[in-house]
């Protein structure tokens, strides 16, 4: 069966064939100064080729500055295009993209950086303004306009919810067994918001369509671009004594009686590192593990695949190419045991508090009492972003976070004396790992901490230079003891010629 035919099927909506329009037609909808909420959580689930023509529009007929809301980063098709066409004036709520983030930093395109779980609610309740337009890629539509997401859920829902205007562009490249995999429940607003009734990672709760008005969908579009899925890299030594040690550390609780042998839900970052946590679990002593988090990668699927992983709840699937390869013509194998939510469900501090989660975060960089930065480098340059780890670090049952002792060849280290920047404090940090050791910090005074971190995580040639800050700094006394113009210029000092000895 041909494309467009697949494309004409998955429209059931009774007269949805008058609503077909070209990305160009689609595009026109989209004016100087709307704000558009765009689906997608990672490279995965957003729209492609409406906002490529958008692009296409703002070179030829000028700027045409948008504010853009998203889940989190999507692909190039979307940031990438709209960010060096001028049409993004401000950007919500995370991004990855190099075009936009240079941008950015040089101060062109506005961006608020946002804790995930607080999207959502904070739309409906009106503190960001109306959302004009959403722009949703789907698997279908359905008979009563719902519309089926395809690789993520995100903030897709409350766009729909409250969009003036509804996009939806149907890829029929995304694979259709995804049907019954999404599970929507839209929260009320307080006073009247009920307990959300999640106490397993495997519950139920909501619909498996995004509900919408028909009369709100104004176009729908044809789309046959994949999603742009990025390799992982080989897991090198670092990552490898980085596992070990967490699963290490795991293991002694669990026979400290703090924890059961399934352990509780896991909640793990994006990335390599993350990736190479997860895959470690395979030597797992114990089956039954289950997942209650944001992103799906590789090791997840590898792991349900083994039977070692019960149940994983997420709002996305962001598997390497290789990774989709494997397993998307599976994924009816894998669907009475994976759930995708909108994402103020996978990162609601309700359900994380209440399901105990064991979250497992990576840091740009951590100091030596605690306190982790996750979004800049030398404290004023966006990397990409907080994304879901505060929404986890605060409301967990026990906060990882997982950082090489080193960058740059050995020149920088990672463990300093005070963060540039803090994202996360050290009150909800409970252990840092580095491919050195880990630092337990549940209970420890500052002082303690510092002894602690410098110890167990960092790296043996800036222990020397690290004890030496510290002692100084104990000088001046205080509960938390820092020199602090020394402590702010450890970033910049081996650009000034200075020594990595103390």
């Amino acid at each position: 069966m041909s494309s467009e035919n697949i494309f004409q099927q998955r429209i059931r909506l009774k007269d949805g064939g008058e609503k077909i329009k070209s990305p160009d037609e689609a595009a026109k909808l989209i004016e100087k100064g709307m704000t558009v909420g765009c689906s997608g959580f990672t490279p995965s689930g957003y729209p492609k080729v409406v906002p490529q023509a958008l692009a296409r529009r703002c070179e030829s007929e000028g700027p045409i500055p948008i504010t853009l809301w998203t889940g989190a980063s999507v692909g190039p098709e979307m940031d990438g295009a709209l960010a060096a066409a001028g049409c993004i004036h401000k950007r919500f709520p995370y991004q990855t993209d190099e075009t936009l983030r240079k941008k950015i930093n040089s101060g062109e395109i506005l961006f608020a950086d946002l804790h995930l779980s607080h999207n959502a609610q904070n739309l409906r309740y009106g503190f960001h303004g109306d959302v004009d337009v959403a722009v949703v890629e789907a698997i279908a539509i359905t008979e009563n306009g719902g519309i089926i997401p395809t690789t993520s859920v995100g903030n897709s829902p409350v766009f729909v919810e409250l969009a003036k205007k509804v996009i939806v562009e149907i890829n029929t490249t995304q694979p259709s067994d995804l049907e019954g995999f999404h599970d929507i429940y839209l929260p009320q607003n307080p006073p009247n918001r009920q307990p959300i009734p999640i106490t397993a990672p495997g519950d139920r709760i909501g619909t498996p369509y995004i509900p919408c008005a028909p009369e709100k969908i104004a176009a729908i579009v044809h789309s046959e671009v994949k999603d742009s899925q990025r390799p992982l890299a080989e897991l090198d030594e670092t990552s490898r004594r980085m596992a070990r040690h967490l699963l290490d550390f795991l293991d002694l609780e669990v026979k400290s009686g703090r924890l059961p042998p399934s352990l509780l839900p896991l909640q793990s970052g994006v990335g390599n590192i993350a990736n190479a946590v997860l895959k470690g679990l395979a030597e797992w002593p114990s089956d039954g593990l289950t997942v209650y988090t944001e992103v799906i990668q590789d090791a997840v699927f590898e792991l349900l695949d083994k039977g070692k992983i019960a149940f994983a709840s997420s709002t996305a699937l962001t598997p390497s190419p290789d990774g989709a390869a494997k397993y998307y013509p599976r994924l009816k194998e894998f669907a009475e045991r994976v759930v995708l939510r909108p994402q103020e469900l996978s990162n609601n501090p309700e359900v994380i508090r209440r399901l105990g989660l064991i979250a497992m975060n990576t840091a740009v960089e951590v100091d030596i009492y605690g306190h982790v930065n996750s979004t800049m480098v030398r404290g004023g340059q966006i990397l990409n972003g907080i994304g879901g780890s505060g929404d986890f670090a605060r409301n967990a049952w026990l906060t990882i976070f997982l950082c090489p002792a080193i960058a740059g060849g050995g020149k920088i280290s990672k463990v300093v004396p005070f963060c540039s920047h803090i994202d996360h404090t050290e009150h909800d940090t409970d252990v840092i790992v580095t491919e050195h050791g880990v630092a337990d910090l549940r209970s420890l005074s500052p002082r303690e901490r510092a002894n602690v971190i410098i110890e167990k995580c960092a790296d043996p040639q800036y222990k020397e230079m690290l004890n030496d800050y510290k002692k100084r700094a104990e000088l001046g006394k205080g509960h938390e003891p820092h020199i602090l113009g020394e402590a702010l210029s450890w970033h910049v000092r081996l650009e000034k010629g200075g020594s990595m000895k103390p």
